[in-house]
């Protein structure tokens, strides 16, 4: 597979047995005369050929393509100048029409590693721009012949190539034509060998950068760091079927062993990768496998002055390469195999088909039983990992999908059952605190029955018993009585937080009672905000503490007129109660045995409120404070 590593020696087709005729438009040549040569070192070619400059010797008829394959020789030190071997070719161009144009050679593929030039009946059309054992000699050459207005035709094409010695060179036949005739063979041939490679290796290099980004997210799954360094030594062992002509940035001897065990560390990235997969691992052939790739690292890289160039030795550490890679992949086949595996069964059988592919490409590089004019096929094994990792990543995923789309219907069928358990708790709970507010409201009901109309009918019952109830007194008794009731009644109307609704009730009952006592009932009510806390209980007892106000001013006052005000005051609602009767000492009311005053403080402290008196001669002021936040917030009284 390192065809295109070694570069190849240039090799010019002579003239065909039997010229063209005039009409031709292309011609296919598949003969050369050949001259070799040894040399040391390399050295630039002429600027022009003139009579005498081509080497002498025997020039020998070949036919095209022309291989020779690389030989077995004791590697020797890089110290000085490396031996090396000049070879020439020419090609005689048969006349074409003249009706076709601008001519152009065109050189499928040329092999050696080292360099060539082209020349055109002696003038210099085209030399090697890059390092002397890197040319990119996987790509084709297309080199114009005419390149100026009125240039004759050239008849003979000359072919100067130099490689270093024992490396084996090949070329292939050579087309020489109009664009129009031959133009199409040479983009078809360039595609092939190097933008689809180029395109192949990216698009793989771009799969693997996602899965890295994969891995960032998902550390512990090695998988995804794997395929990333895979894709990156596959994208730098594929550099050199679509490197440019231009001169890379590093040497060739760098470039070369970067090339060569980036091929190794490929096949053992593979191994390790099907080991995740299936899950099965080898320690000692894991070993043995990360032995080998380093000593064919520590050989072809320049590390030691010593080693010999990647470029020698590499079709021994192919050779070597393809075994250890059938071997691994063949035990990763079967591991998948038994452990029912699928991805790893398929990325495995890919790999074990590479490996064929490889052996193809190992032949094409060694010129054996391959035509040079062949394509490498290792290229080609990119994309097809690149669609199969992208065929596991998508089942992945569709597992995922599905995977959570269960999970989805499994959690929706659990909501839906603890939907309905906390529908019937909730049922359950609101009938409960519906029964327990029942049980509330009807226990206050009571205890204020109790403690208001049972007070005053058991204190009627008393007077009628013991004789001592006139009938003014009993009336006055039972009108207390059916107030305490009506009280009671319109406490378990709603408010709605309205205390102007509820005073109103109060004034609706009590007032016509006042007119037939004689007395004058003033009603002084400003708008006021209402009272988010004012519930039945609140109500009730602001309607007993004004009702026993009332009470207050009928019995023991003897006044004539009461004034009801009510106001919005800093942080709360005023509600006043003044009467212009006699006054009494508030003091001592509150010290006496009796509980009217103690219980218009006790019900005030229990919503929140403060009441307060004030007497004297003149009447008695009764100051009830409402807080506009419901009670134990804090306000200002």
């Amino acid at each position: 597979m390192l065809a295109c590593c070694l570069l190849c020696s240039g090799v010019l087709p002579a003239a065909a047995p039997e010229p063209p005729p005039a009409d031709q438009e292309a011609v296919h040549i598949v003969q050369a005369q050949r001259l070799e040569r040894p040399s040391v070192g390399f050295t630039p070619p002429p600027y022009a050929l003139h009579e005498g400059d081509l080497p002498q010797g025997t020039w020998e008829p070949v036919a095209l393509p022309f291989a020779q394959s690389p030989q077995v020789q004791r590697p020797a030190s890089q110290q000085g100048p490396p031996p090396t071997t000049e070879v020439w070719y020419r090609l005689a161009v048969p006349p074409l029409a003249p009706e076709a144009g601008p001519l152009y050679l065109y050189l499928p593929r040329w092999k050696s590693d080292g360099q060539i030039a082209v020349y055109a009946d002696g003038r210099l059309l085209y030399q090697t721009d890059a390092k002397f054992l890197w040319n990119a000699v996987n790509l084709p050459l297309w080199i114009p012949l005419q390149g100026t207005a009125g240039a004759p035709a050239v008849r003979e094409v000359q072919i100067r190539g130099q490689r270093l010695r024992h490396t084996g060179a090949a070329i292939s036949t050579a087309w020489v034509g109009s664009s129009a005739a031959i133009g199409w063979r040479y983009q078809a041939r360039h595609w092939l060998q190097s933008d689809f490679p180029a395109m192949s290796s990216a698009a793989f290099l771009a799969a693997g950068i996602f899965a890295l980004g994969v891995w960032l997210r998902r550390r512990h799954e090695p998988l995804y760091l794997l395929f990333f360094i895979a894709s990156g030594v596959a994208f730098v062992r594929t550099l050199h079927y679509f490197v440019s002509r231009q001169r890379v940035p590093i040497s060739d001897a760098w470039f070369s062993g970067l090339t060569v065990s980036a091929l190794f560390w490929q096949v053992l990235i593979s191994y390790l990768l099907l080991s995740t997969l299936h899950g099965v691992h080898h320690r000692r052939l894991t070993i043995a496998a990360c032995v080998v790739t380093a000593l064919a690292s520590l050989l072809t890289l320049p590390l030691l002055p010593a080693l010999p160039h990647a470029a020698v030795i590499s079709p021994l550490l192919y050779g070597v390469l393809l075994v250890l890679g059938t071997a691994l992949l063949a035990v990763a086949c079967r591991d998948a195999w038994r452990v029912g595996s699928k991805e790893a069964g398929l990325l495995g059988g890919w790999g074990l088909i590479s490996m064929m592919s490889g052996c193809y490409d190992w032949l094409l590089q060694n010129n054996l039983l391959v035509s040079v004019e062949g394509i490498y096929l290792g290229p080609y094994s990119n994309i097809g990992v690149f669609f199969l990792f992208s065929y596991i990543m998508l089942r992945r995923y569709l597992a995922a999908l599905g995977g959570m789309e269960r999970v989805n219907a499994q959690l929706e069928q659990r909501l839906r059952e603890r939907e309905s358990e906390l529908a019937l708790s909730y049922e359950r709970l609101r009938e409960t605190e519906h029964r327990a507010t029942l049980a509330q409201e009807r226990q206050r009901l009571m205890q204020d029955m109790h403690d208001g109309l049972g007070s005053s009918l058991t204190s009627a019952l008393h007077l009628v018993r013991h004789g001592k109830a006139g009938t003014e007194e009993l009336a006055q008794v039972l009108a207390e009585c059916m107030d305490d009731l009506k009280l009671a009644i319109d406490s378990m109307e709603p408010v709605d937080a309205d205390l102007l609704l509820l005073l109103a009730t109060l004034r609706f009952r009590l007032a016509p009672r006042l007119e037939g006592l004689g007395m004058a009932l003033r009603w002084e009510v400003q708008d006021v905000p209402p009272l988010p806390w004012l519930d039945a209980g609140s109500a009730l007892n602001l309607l007993r503490i004004l009702q026993e106000c009332f009470a207050n001013v009928v019995k023991h006052a003897q006044a004539s007129c009461i004034r009801v005000e009510c106001e919005a005051c800093a942080g709360g609602i005023e509600v006043r109660v003044l009467d212009d009767g006699r006054g009494f000492d508030v003091d001592a009311g509150l010290q006496a045995r009796g509980r009217g005053l103690k219980n218009q403080l006790r019900r005030a402290d229990a919503i929140g409120a403060r009441l307060v008196w004030a007497s004297t001669a003149a009447g008695t002021r009764c100051v009830l404070w409402l807080p506009l936040q419901a009670p134990g917030h804090p306000a200002a009284p």
